[in-house]
């Protein structure tokens, strides 16, 4: 019936810029039928906790790769519901250099282009309040230099037929102890 949600479909998802893999078990709180099938995740210390957090069984069992800018992302077109991920938040973050496009950690146009290559049905992705105030120092496709960066990023997921909204939330109100937004 339309409406009513198919319980039996297992959601395919790919996680990116994974961390400790916190966006992974608060969507699998919310969506039952999820299934982590990679991780991408650079950071060492960030993998031996998401290997640990595997072998508890706290994550599902899936593959680690450690380099977005080379993750076949074409390999699971038609094969994955959802892509999220926390991309680096510290070219927006108030507590550091905000440098915004210019840093080498912006992972957008990556993240962007293995949105385009994998076509997943959904996206859920985070960062800091930093980045409503943040504006491009270039142009980046269509959107001219001092555009803010949020502004961008919706636009590039709705020129590809995304529905994109957006909400600033405390780490406080998802259960957290601290009142990080």
């Amino acid at each position: 019936m339309k409406g009513e949600q198919n319980v039996d479909h297992t959601i395919n998802h790919i996680s990116l810029c994974t961390g400790y893999g916190g966006i992974d078990l608060g969507l699998k709180r919310v969506i039952r039928a999820l299934r982590s099938v990679c991780y991408v995740e650079i950071e060492l210390f960030a993998i031996a906790n998401l290997v640990e957090k595997i072998e508890k069984g706290r994550l599902d069992p899936a593959p680690i790769w450690s380099d977005l800018k080379t993750f076949p992302f074409s390999d699971f077109c038609g094969r994955v519901d959802l892509i999220s991920g926390g991309f680096p938040c510290q070219p927006f973050s108030a507590a550091g250099r905000r440098e915004g496009d210019e840093d080498p950690r912006h992972l957008w146009p990556a993240i962007i282009r293995g949105v385009e290559l994998a076509k997943p049905t959904a996206v859920f992705f985070e960062n800091v309040e930093g980045i409503i105030s943040a504006k491009l120092s270039r142009r980046w496709g269509d959107d001219p230099p001092g555009t803010p960066v949020l502004l961008h990023i919706l636009r590039e997921l709705e020129r590809r037929g995304y529905q994109a909204k957006w909400g600033t939330f405390s780490a406080a109100e998802c259960g957290a102890p601290q009142q990080r937004k």
